[in-house]
């Protein structure tokens, strides 16, 4: 069974599958995906049939040198997901998640700094040298 999400007004929500371009009042602002990296989902998914089904899942971990960090795999939808759709390209958050990745946008970046899914997270107050890891002022 799915955990029910707080929204803002206090109502519980479960989580459920929206598309970015609806607006609703709770998930609307949960995470902005780039059309960058709407294509290279697109991409890594077409590469193999058996990954129809599949989506990239984003979520936020315990670990590296700020406390929190970013995790990302190709996988299926499980209960309790998030689902952010864009362009037919899922994209699942965790509920464990959703509060440290409110507002935040996923993006793709192939440039000579460096290549991969990046999160710019407005919840982040402070993030690590290396950038890969990050903490909050409070406690999501």
């Amino acid at each position: 069974m799915a955990t029910a999400l707080r929204c803002p007004d206090g109502t519980a929500r479960r989580p459920q599958h929206f598309d970015l371009g609806t607006r609703q009042p709770y998930f609307s602002e949960m995470i902005n995906v780039t059309d960058s990296a709407v294509r290279q989902l697109q991409s890594l998914l077409s590469q193999r049939a058996e990954n129809s089904r599949k989506g990239l899942r984003v979520q936020v971990a315990k670990g590296g040198c700020s406390g929190l960090h970013y995790e990302m795999t190709l996988d299926e939808r499980k209960d309790g997901d998030a689902i952010v759709e864009r362009a037919g390209m899922q994209f699942f958050i965790d509920g464990d998640s959703v509060p440290y990745l409110r507002g935040a946008t996923l993006d793709f970046s192939d440039g000579l700094t460096g290549t991969g899914f990046q999160v710019v997270n407005p919840n982040a107050s402070r993030t690590c040298g290396c950038g890969s890891s990050f903490e909050t002022t409070q406690s999501a």
